[in-house]
């Protein structure tokens, strides 16, 4: 089995809700930032990276997505058209195209600068001592973010929940072990359940991105990514 990651999951199947009207008749990761998609934003950062295998799973107008995917036959489509897995019970459904061992998964509704963060995790991941690598920034570094943050990190890299401290926020962005996927007996959860796991375990780590990064969830994330990107550019 692979100790290092070479698949990278998608994630883009969500409703996209919080876009209000935008998303009324698209999904999501269809929306233009900076005059390109967002799928097209995620999947140019693994390719960047050079990662194999790339699996989008998809649900909400699906057939939109698919027809914009389907010039690309390094990219498979995990169905989730019937019924919507969140992150956990999609991770798990997609196991089949995405192989043995490791694999990254990234969010589709951001827009980064500075590293790439599939590069970024790949240096720091150490398979002997982590079973997840998750990728961070302090909140208030966090564009488009509101709140605490998710996790705390210690002097080790190790993660723990924040619970209403200051903390760092989980960008969307990680490597993970996905074995222990099969142990959970829900259909449709969220991969919060596993990072439990690995956190009481103490082997859940983070590392903080070198760069920027902007949440695209609502309307007014497409004009913050969009100076994000111009201010990296200048």
């Amino acid at each position: 089995m692979r100790q290092t990651p070479d698949a990278v999951m998608i994630f883009a199947a969500g409703l996209g809700t919080r876009m209000g009207a935008l998303t009324a008749n698209r999904p999501k990761p269809l929306i233009h930032v900076a005059g390109k998609p967002l799928i097209d934003h995620a999947l140019e950062l693994a390719d960047t990276a050079r990662v194999s295998r790339k699996v989008v799973n998809l649900h909400y107008l699906p057939e939109q997505l698919a027809a914009h995917l389907a010039p690309r036959p390094d990219v498979a489509i995990s169905d989730e058209f019937a019924q919507i897995l969140e992150t956990g019970g999609g991770l798990r459904a997609a196991l089949p195209l995405l192989g043995d061992g490791p694999v990254f998964t990234l969010n589709s509704d951001a827009v980064w600068t500075g590293r790439n963060p599939l590069d970024e995790l790949r240096k720091a991941w150490e398979p002997a001592q982590m079973d997840a690598l998750l990728l961070l920034l302090p909140a208030s570094h966090a564009i488009g973010h509101s709140g605490h943050g998710d996790f705390l990190l210690d002097v080790s890299g190790r993660i723990t929940r924040a619970k209403g401290a200051p903390g760092a926020v989980y960008l969307g962005a990680q490597i993970i072990r996905t074995e222990g996927l099969a142990d959970i007996p829900a259909q449709v959860f969220s991969l919060n359940l596993l990072w439990d796991q690995m956190i009481a375990e103490g082997r859940a780590y983070g590392i903080v991105h070198q760069g920027g990064w902007c949440d695209v969830g609502r309307p007014e994330g497409i004009a913050q990514a969009e100076a994000m990107l111009r201010a990296a550019d200048g």
